[in-house]
């Protein structure tokens, strides 16, 4: 009822206990470079199911209850493609959301796996009525279509701690970023508009789950499928495991 930006950007976003969930999970972001840079990656520091650091798992650690609810379900299911829905821009951003010098407000970061991640913005992208179409207004002042409506979410503004990085170092798990309309806070008469905007590409989306090299892997003498076989690809520094 106070309109999109009168209620301010802060409004909703952090929780009752003054945590911003957006940058609440654990960073492995720092730990990985770190150990690149001294050549530790991939014989002494894994480049994928980066555990999480002993201090984050602390009682007094500033750890939302949502946050740890959400890493415990990314723990116990196997996901492999996601997406978190944002809103105040027309734009799909992808990992890495954190900028490799640390001093950076904006960078490029792109993970091992930045083909892959600039592939699946670009099917939300393309497929979202309100980001392709042509009469599109820029919301504020960035102007993303440029750039067909994604951006490596580093180089657009860092978020040390994203769902995003987290989900790609700790799991097996892809997720980009949509945010969905300029409107920060659409009134509710304009949610059937909002839906038709994304579901085409909601669809198309997770479709790409199908993409890629799928099977089992077995013991090649029993015919025994063999659990957390660690599946490297030549030229691709970020491992999965079945």
């Amino acid at each position: 009822r106070q309109g999109s930006e009168l209620s301010g950007w802060a409004m909703g976003r952090w929780t009752y206990e003054g945590i911003d969930l957006n940058h609440n999970f654990a960073d492995l972001n720092t730990a990985l470079w770190d150990a690149e840079d001294n050549d530790l990656v991939p014989h002494e520091f894994p480049n994928h199911y980066i555990p999480i650091p002993e201090y984050y798992t602390f009682a007094n650690a500033t750890v939302a209850p949502e946050t740890r609810a959400v890493i415990d379900w990314m723990q116990r299911y196997p996901f492999v493609l996601s997406a978190n829905l944002h809103g105040g821009e027309l734009v799909v951003t992808y990992p890495f959301d954190m900028t490799r010098t640390y001093w950076k407000a904006q960078e490029l970061t792109p993970t091992a796996d930045d083909g892959v991640f600039r592939w699946l913005a670009t099917v939300y992208a393309t497929s979202n009525l309100a980001m392709a179409s042509e009469e599109r207004r820029l919301c504020h002042y960035d102007d993303f279509t440029r750039f067909g409506n994604i951006i490596n979410g580093a180089n657009w503004h860092t978020v040390p701690g994203s769902m995003n990085d987290f989900s790609y170092l700790h799991t097996n798990c892809f997720e980009i970023t949509v945010e969905l309309s300029c409107d920060k806070f659409p009134h509710a008469s304009e949610l059937p508009a909002e839906w038709e905007n994304n579901r085409e590409s909601l669809l198309l989306y997770m479709e790409q789950v199908h993409r890629g090299i799928k099977g089992v892997v077995r013991d090649r003498e029993t015919e025994q499928g063999i659990a957390n076989a660690i599946i490297s690809v030549d030229g691709i520094n970020h491992d999965v495991r079945t």
